[in-house]
């Protein structure tokens, strides 16, 4: 009998020791997860102001990251129409622009499609529906500075970061990538600031509006042309997919072409 009890008793403790800790790590992410999200979010600021230039993480405190991305709008785009969604239809849609993540709703049928063979040039397999653009306005109201959010597939995995362009939609103000899984020394110099500061000035679209902007093998000439990165061809390949794709009908291409018609 005192071995049933011994045995019972010490069920009884590890269950209430199982509820106890339950509780307790409950309590704790619901404590935490206002912490988390303004984490991500700023996190995500950094590097839109990161791309466009105008974040130094040696001198700008969290303070000034939120005063910086304070002057951007926030807005969300219909890809297929490139058309800017209004309050009522972002209200049916239940998306709030200041925390919509296009990665959360990625395999959500509502929000996303499955790519063709032909179009999946990225290597994405699906594309959300509706994505976050982020533009700067100058004092007068014209667009300075264009932030949209880019994805491709490299060696190992899909590579995430920002695109920035100018206000007329086609020069490249800046790049940068926050996720990859590239190898170090080799792909992984996708954010070497060297690399990086090849992008500015460079144009996008040709005289025939299509997407000229590619990264080359060896040295990139002129206007459109980025230099690959040395030993890492499937990366170089990667990242010109991603801005072929974004950049192009199934990307942005339809909303940067009603931005620039005004």
């Amino acid at each position: 009998m005192a071995s049933k009890d011994s045995v019972a008793g010490t069920i009884k403790v590890a269950l209430i020791l199982c509820v106890v800790c339950s509780v307790f790590i409950s309590s704790a992410a619901v404590i935490l997860k206002p912490f988390q999200v303004a984490n991500k979010l700023l996190d995500r600021n950094k590097n839109i102001l990161s791309a466009a230039g105008m974040f130094d993480p040696a001198l700008n405190s969290n303070a000034e990251v939120d005063e910086l991305f304070a002057r951007f709008t926030i807005q969300v785009v219909e890809l297929d129409s490139g058309e800017i969604l209004g309050a009522e239809r972002l209200a049916e849609l239940g998306i709030d622009p200041a925390t919509y993540d296009e990665r959360s709703v990625f395999s959500d049928t509502q929000f996303s499609d499955v790519l063709g063979e032909d179009e999946d040039i990225a290597d994405l397999k699906r594309r959300v529906r509706f994505s976050t653009v982020y533009t700067l306005p100058t004092e007068d109201g014209a667009v300075e500075t264009i932030v949209i959010p880019v994805s491709g597939y490299g060696l190992w995995g899909t590579m995430y970061g920002y695109l920035a362009l100018d206000g007329d939609g086609n020069t490249v103000n800046g790049i940068g990538f926050y996720e990859h899984k590239e190898t170090p020394g080799l792909g992984g110099e996708i954010n070497n600031p060297r690399w990086k500061s090849l992008w500015p000035g460079k144009k996008v679209y040709d005289e025939q509006g299509e997407v000229a902007l590619n990264v080359v093998k060896g040295t990139g000439e002129g206007d459109f042309e980025i230099d690959g990165l040395s030993g890492a061809s499937l990366t170089s390949r990667g990242v010109d997919n991603m801005i072929a794709f974004w950049l192009g009908p199934n990307g942005f291409g339809p909303f940067l072409t009603k931005l620039k018609e005004g």
